[in-house]
């Protein structure tokens, strides 16, 4: 019958003047604690009070068992715990931000003060199964991922082919996985101080996002021009995106409380995360910041109008039933509010998105400080503003004012809301 392994050893060092100790996995300690050997073990205490060095192989037994037992006693105080992670591998770790329950990051959310992004989650979900998950990086050991098994990972996921042929290399997707892939990694190392970050000096790609074109300061009046907006609902929707740059999912989710009607602003405090998908919650704002909104006389009049048609309900924007609009309702309405305007496209690219453009752009050829646009719009990243201003170098009167005469000078045809031009 073999004889059991001792739960360490303490061979004499070449010097001859101090011990070794290696620990074994039998002696009750984490893993890690093998790889460390001590180069001196405490023994008994000499005259100034610094423990002295074991002249015997019995001393340094006896000392090494000491050692032992108080690490055991320690770690289960949790004091001196080691870090349980360093054995998991790059998938396994990855894998663990991709769900709320599991993710490293959402006690950190909660210690800030800051809600989860369940469209965060989602990106980081679909990166991993779809581009990550698979690949031999995976496999390594998180604790011995080198630089170079990182780059090489960077480089086999750029010349990655996507469905259109194209290499990903330079996509949105390719910067949002090498991104996610880098903070993974960090948050390890705050878990390990002195462990090598691989991704340490490895920078994230730059990514030039695809720019909306801008309506300018005419065609945005024609879409109020009546008998374009055919109904309330139409009206107060459009309004809220054109003079108040509010997203489509901030739009839905407005509850009346979130109108202040005596300074007046909208506050724009939540989101619908998902908001395409059947599972959509309500959530915090893109940014995970509460701003404030211009809040036009003329939304102001949609909605009470409104409110008189359909009743108020626990969401602004609510048909009679209380329910809101489906998720492609403004990308099903909005092309029919250009050809009714009559606004030719001639290769533009006018989606929703470019009212928050069209907004920015008239702010700022108003001389309005982008500082200003940028809060807003709710963007954290000055650059980010930047890419929302279209500047066509010229002046131009007050667009809510403009919006006014239109719709109160023409008339009863197609007039929706009875409002007169200030």
């Amino acid at each position: 019958m073999p004889r059991p392994a001792k739960p360490f050893v303490t061979p004499r060092r070449v010097d001859s003047k101090t011990f070794q100790l290696t620990l074994n996995p039998t002696c009750g300690l984490p893993p890690g604690y093998a790889r460390v050997a001590a180069p001196k073990l405490p023994g008994t205490a000499g005259r100034a009070g610094s423990p002295s060095l074991p002249q015997k192989q019995g001393a340094a037994s006896a000392g090494a068992l000491a050692l032992v037992t108080f690490l055991k006693k320690r770690q289960e105080e949790g004091s001196a715990r080691r870090v349980a992670t360093e054995d998991v591998t790059v998938g396994e770790w990855l894998e663990k931000f991709t769900s709320m329950e599991t993710s490293p990051r959402t006690g950190i959310n909660a210690s800030r003060n800051r809600p989860n992004s369940l469209d965060t989650l989602e990106n980081y979900h679909g990166y991993f199964h779809g581009h990550i998950k698979g690949d031999p990086f995976t496999e390594l050991k998180m604790a011995e991922t080198e630089e170079e098994d990182a780059l090489e990972y960077v480089s086999r996921l750029s010349v990655k082919k996507l469905a259109d042929g194209r290499t990903m290399g330079g996509t949105r997707t390719f910067v949002g996985i090498v991104v996610f892939v880098r903070m993974a990694f960090k948050d390890y190392q705050k878990r390990n101080r002195r462990w090598h970050n691989p991704f340490l000096y490895i920078d994230p790609p730059k990514y030039t996002p695809q720019t909306r074109d801008a309506l300018p300061e005419d065609e945005v009046v024609r879409l109020f021009v009546p008998g374009v907006l055919r109904n309330t609902m139409e009206l107060a929707v459009c309004a809220a995106m054109f003079l108040s740059g509010l997203r489509r999912s901030e739009i839905y989710a407005l509850k009346p409380e979130c109108l202040d009607w005596r300074t007046p602003k909208i506050r724009v405090k939540n989101s619908w995360q998902c908001y395409n998908k059947n599972s959509r919650v309500l959530g915090p704002t893109k940014g995970k910041r509460e701003r404030n909104a211009p809040f036009d006389p003329m939304l102001q009049e949609a909605i009470r109008k409104l409110w008189e048609e359909n009743g108020r309900h626990e969401f602004v924007f609510c048909r009679k039933t209380g329910k809101l609009p489906g998720a492609s309702w403004i990308n099903r309405n909005f092309p029919r509010w250009l050809a009714r305007a009559e606004i030719e496209l001639d290769g533009r690219e006018i989606v929703p998105h470019s009212s928050r453009h069209s907004l920015a752009s008239l702010l700022e050829e108003k001389g309005v400080p982008i500082r200003y646009i940028q809060d807003l719009l709710g963007h954290s990243d000055l650059e980010t503003t930047k890419v929302y201003l279209h500047s066509t170098g010229k002046t131009i009167r007050d667009i809510g004012s403009k919006i006014s005469e239109v719709m109160a000078g023409n008339g009863d045809d197609g007039k929706i809301v009875e409002f007169k031009a200030s």
